[in-house]
């Protein structure tokens, strides 16, 4: 049996997590990690978890820094 499928959750009473799976915000260690997004400092900081990765990556995806495009020969 491959390592790591038996772990327990990760993360401490007092810090929110939103759970993808279940879809609903738990607090501390409840779902493994590869399920939750967070920590969050509190319970309606997670409950907006989907919204917050959604405009983190509106905001990646716009960044030049982050793309794969090669420069301009006039931007050097």
């Amino acid at each position: 049996m491959p390592l790591g499928f038996h772990r327990k959750p990760t993360g401490r009473p007092g810090e929110w997590f939103y759970c993808i799976k279940h879809g609903k915000v738990e607090e501390g260690p409840e779902c493994p990690a590869k399920d939750r997004l967070g920590p969050y400092a509190t319970p309606d900081e997670a409950a907006h978890a989907l919204e917050t990765a959604d405009e983190r990556n509106r905001e990646w995806q716009n960044d030049p820094r982050w793309t794969d495009q090669p420069k301009d020969e006039g931007d050097e």
